[in-house]
């Protein structure tokens, strides 16, 4: 099982990615509305973000980055563990071809109980991997899960504050062309993280 920054990056900007389109909710619109002689074009406000940035290293959303690094810690000793039997089950995959090749008699009995014991080896690496990687997801979903929530409130009060109606992911829908004076990115970031330390503390994994 590989447990590396990578992994919890990409499920981060799986778990991230918004709608197309984020834009505030749209009022109900009365149960009759009164004819009109010509309909009347809202203003609207646009901008654009690109939540990707959210997770770069060193100029993303600096809490990110403090979780990553605790859940690859805590799994730290899961995968020294795995990677110990991997090392193991190498060693004694080995050492059995070169009995089995060998050119002098050797004891078939020595040799089966390699075999007996590489295949359970096998067998306790792959329910461990499976058992790691299941509770790496859990554990990963239930420590960025607050923070995705924290983004999309301080994005929503972000949009409010300036009345931007629309906002668009740039980083999940194809665009054409957008003028940079649009893009409130790293804006965004800077807010978000002046308001939201790296510091702030993670529930331990029970």
């Amino acid at each position: 099982m590989k447990i590396d920054r990578l992994i919890a990056a990409f499920a981060f900007l799986l778990a991230l990615s918004f709608s197309a389109v984020f834009a505030q909710p749209k009022p109900a619109a009365p149960a009759q509305a009164p004819a009109q002689s010509a309909a009347t074009v809202p203003e609207s406000k646009i901008a654009l973000i690109y939540s990707d940035a959210f997770l770069d290293a060193k100029t993303g959303i600096a809490r990110f980055n403090t979780l990553v690094t605790t859940l690859n810690r805590e799994f730290q000793p899961r995968q020294t563990e795995l990677q110990t039997m991997q090392q193991r089950i190498t060693t004694l995959t080995n050492e059995v071809n070169q009995a089995q090749a060998a050119s002098s008699v050797v004891d078939p009995k020595s040799i089966q109980v390699k075999i007996d014991t590489l295949e359970q080896l096998k067998k306790d690496y792959q329910r461990k991997g499976e058992d790691a990687q299941a509770a790496y997801n859990k554990r990963k979903t239930d420590i960025f899960q607050p923070l995705q929530d924290d983004i999309g409130k301080a994005l929503e009060a972000y949009a409010k504050q300036r009345n931007i109606n629309v906002i668009i992911d740039g980083s999940a829908v194809p665009l054409v062309y957008a003028a940079d004076a649009l893009d409130i990115t790293r804006a965004f970031i800077n807010e978000f993280n002046s308001k939201n330390p790296a510091t702030a503390s993670v529930t331990p994994q029970p």
